[in-house]
């Protein structure tokens, strides 16, 4: 059904905007006739074009504002009109507005957010959700943001490592392919020649020649595929299973793999102290936490631990059915309730996982620029070898 956007007074005289669906505009008359508003305009709502992720320099920046105006009590909607008018896009305050107007029809924050979920991270509704069930949404918000900060400080470290040999790494096959499709078959006719067709022309340097042949094809095979990968990758953030398929190829990846891993525990560990504090049942904790935890393994298994302890089962007793959640993070929650000193164990395992992932980081910007300067190396120098194999045997035969 088309989107209408209206403009109406309610009974106490406040304007209130926003849109609404509707089969025709006598329907959506008729509905905001119904929700008690005087309609002042009425009229059908432009198409809006897709919405994609909006930055994450521009999320960290919105959600840190929106835990400050929560935390200062300013109503949502008035809070997100203004951010609006401070937005440093067009597009982001667009996006905000139509948030704040959803807001005014009386559409809970997650559910707004749910709308436009192809713009927000993904979980984020869930987080929301979370928060204000328990009437911590600011401490819940400021928390995302600082493990989206150890995730951003991550990405930064391998761009940061990635940056100079990828530089020279690009220039040194752009100017090799060139070597490769101009010089090498010319070369290729001399070696034939004074080898009666390649006979006993060193192995790798035939495999040269015969890369040179087909370096065109290869590179755009090579283009092609790392544009589908990139596809597929962004394409599986959009669904449950493809997250979870997404999260088994990251942890197999070394060292990131455990410094994700050790992120998506820390926040479990925050958000579930920020719940038990909030006075949460320690399952209903266990189903939110692991909905803002970021990761849909600790997600599930969070379920099934909720589930058995429900069932009267102790953490410890349940704790076979977890693969991703550590039994360290579940003998700690365990004792920590023994004790009554739950929430400082789950701050305690909180700032011990975002250790690890701070020491773990260090430790991938510590080897991953040697390692890739490393690999260019052997590759430009296997190229240079292979090139001069056939001249070294061309002088010892002739001396």
């Amino acid at each position: 059904m088309p989107m209408f956007q209206y403009k109406g007074l309610t009974v106490d005289g406040r304007l209130m905007k926003g849109t609404l669906e509707a089969a025709d505009t006598g329907q959506a008359r008729q509905i905001l006739e119904e929700m008690k508003l005087d309609v002042q305009e009425l009229e059908a709502a432009p198409s809006e074009a897709p919405s994609t992720p909006i930055g994450r320099n521009e999320f960290l920046l919105f959600n840190q504002q929106l835990a400050s105006i929560t935390k200062a009590g300013i109503p949502l909607e008035q809070g997100l009109r203004q951010l609006a008018r401070d937005a440093g896009s067009h597009r982001m305050q667009r996006l905000i507005e139509s948030v704040a107007g959803d807001l005014e029809t009386g559409t809970p924050i997650e559910q707004a957010v749910e709308k436009h979920k192809e713009a927000f991270p993904p979980l984020y509704s869930r987080i929301l959700r979370a928060g204000i069930e328990t009437g911590r949404l600011s401490e819940m918000l400021t928390s995302l943001n600082r493990h989206l900060e150890i995730g951003q400080r991550t990405a930064r470290i391998i761009y940061e490592a990635l940056a100079y040999p990828v530089v020279v790494f690009v220039l040194a096959i752009t100017i090799i392919s060139g070597i490769m499709y101009f010089i090498i078959p010319t070369f290729a006719e001399v070696l034939s020649d004074m080898s009666n067709g390649n006979y006993g022309l060193p192995v790798l340097t035939l495999f040269i020649l015969n890369l040179s042949r087909h370096i065109l094809p290869i590179w755009i095979g090579t283009i092609s595929v790392i544009l589908v990968l990139i596809f597929f990758f962004k394409s599986l953030a959009y669904s449950r299973s493809g997250r979870m398929v997404k999260e088994n190829i990251l942890s197999a990846v070394p060292v990131l793999g455990r410094i994700a891993h050790a992120g998506s525990l820390s926040r479990l560990s925050d958000s579930l102290a920020l719940l038990i504090s909030a006075g949460c049942a320690m399952p209903q904790g266990l189903r939110l936490a692991g909905q803002a935890s970021g990761s849909e393994h600790v997600n599930k298994e969070a379920e099934l631990l909720a589930g058995q302890i429900e069932q009267g089962s102790g953490l410890m007793d349940a704790g076979h059915l977890c693969r991703t959640i550590p039994m360290l993070f579940l003998y700690s929650v365990q004792l920590g309730a023994q004790r009554n000193e739950l929430q400082d164990h789950l701050y305690s395992l909180g700032q011990m996982y975002a250790q690890q992932t701070r020491c773990m980081q260090a430790r991938l910007q510590a080897f991953l620029a040697p390692l890739l300067i490393i690999l260019l190396g052997v590759m430009v120098g296997t190229i240079v070898l292979a090139m001069f194999l056939p001249m070294i045997k061309i002088i010892q035969v002739l001396m």
